[in-house]
């Protein structure tokens, strides 16, 4: 199989990649006629054209005659090659609208898209992600707008770091005031972001004395839906009933808000399900958030003021409390400030390079050798000019000219 390592073609370009050089020289020794990999030139990738060279993979101009690419973010319409297979993340099957075109594009082109945020094990969970990552960096930067916010410290930037041994050296300095924070999220990115707070030893507490204690420290809650959603009709709560009918519950994080002065979001958010609150909410005199790091980043989704996702360059804008209106970041005391980054991994682009190629190298290329793979199949959004059967729910959206 001729496999194609692809140049991001995003713009600002994505630093990471799926494989790192030593992964692919090490499987190049050891699938010997079984996989031919072949690697784009890319200027950006935090992972040299050279460091590839060194380790005896072909860089190239042009890898068109490739079967298989791999890439991370979406990739340009017109840089598809026909009758191929994708892996990457389409951002496509929550309806996407920004993306439309280009799974347009996957199904004229007869591709085979197979969506990393889509492959999954047996136990319906994700074998391949970056998830960790987005937490580790998504809540160091929670800490950076915090401190520029209230001028009470001064972190580097995460992509000045370079490791993450680096992070965390960097935040051992930092001496918080006993402040309330808030997580959301107990997948991967909620244990990414556990361990920014465990390196700060700042110590969890529960929901109960989140809101009703006062403490002389900072302190941490980690909420699940239940802590927060209640059934409208009775005020319980039913883990089932929720993520199969979640429009039928309403939120009370407002206990929360008015508590917590940091709000980590890192929880998956069904675009049925309530809204944690609205921006008509955080005019009120007990709504105390003051810095919110949406790691999920759902563009006016569980969190309504992250109006706009946001970049490494610029991570931060502000929320007017009064009109819900967007500020400048840091421009004025009593708004809030919103981290909001969509490819937070990309910072520490090598690490989490690495830590993704060997899940692949674990999951995915084991079953490229399978005449038959149900894993592959199962994330397989589009194939032969059409959606598969999974996606076909897709269909509406395909053809809608919203």
């Amino acid at each position: 199989m001729k496999v194609g390592i692809i140049r991001e073609g995003k713009n600002p370009p994505d630093k990471r990649v799926a494989f790192a050089p030593q992964q692919l020289q090490a499987l190049s020794e050891s699938k010997v006629g079984i996989f031919d990999f072949k690697i784009e030139k890319s200027a950006p990738r935090a992972f040299s054209d050279e460091e590839y060279l060194k380790v005896g993979l072909e860089v190239l101009d042009d890898i068109s005659d490739c079967e298989i690419f791999f890439g991370v973010k979406e990739v340009p319409s017109d840089r598809l090659v026909p009758n191929s297979t994708y892996f990457f993340f389409s951002h496509t099957i929550k309806k996407q609208i920004k993306n439309r075109a280009l799974l347009q594009a996957i199904l004229e082109k007869n591709i085979r898209l197979i969506d990393y945020e889509v492959l999954k094990d047996d136990q319906d969970k994700r074998v391949v992600a970056f998830g960790r990552w987005a937490g580790i960096v998504g809540a160091y930067n929670a800490f950076w707008t915090y401190g520029k916010k209230t001028s009470l410290f001064d972190l580097e930037r995460a992509f000045n770091c370079e490791s993450l041994q680096n992070l965390f050296s960097e935040l051992e300095g930092v001496q918080l005031p006993p402040i309330k924070i808030i997580v959301t999220g107990i997948g991967r990115v909620g244990k990414g972001i556990m361990e920014i707070l465990s390196a700060m030893k700042i110590r969890e507490v529960n929901a109960h004395d989140f809101i009703h204690l006062y403490f002389e420290e900072p302190v941490f809650v980690v909420l699940g839906s239940r802590d927060y959603y209640k059934r409208k009709s009775d005020g319980g709560y039913d883990r089932d009933e929720f993520y199969k009918s979640p429009e039928i519950y309403e939120s009370h994080f407002s206990n929360f808000s008015e508590a917590g002065e940091i709000l980590i979001v890192g929880a998956f958010w069904n675009p049925s399900a309530p809204r944690l609150f609205s921006l008509e909410d955080i005019s009120k005199e007990d709504f105390q958030l003051s810095v919110i790091a949406d790691i999920s980043c759902d563009v006016n989704g569980s969190v309504p003021t992250t109006l706009r996702s946001t970049t490494i360059d610029h991570p931060v804008f502000d929320v007017d409390r009064a009109t819900g209106e967007e500020l400048p970041a840091f421009g004025k005391q009593s708004s809030i400030s919103v981290m909001a980054i969509d490819n937070l991994p990309c910072e520490l682009p090598r690490e989490s390079s690495r830590e993704f190629g060997s899940q692949l190298i674990e999951w995915v290329l084991p079953e490229l050798e399978k005449e038959n793979s149900a894993l592959l199949d199962r994330a397989t959004i589009a194939r032969d000019g059409d959606l598969t059967l999974e996606f076909m729910y897709l269909r509406d959206y395909l053809l809608s000219h919203d």
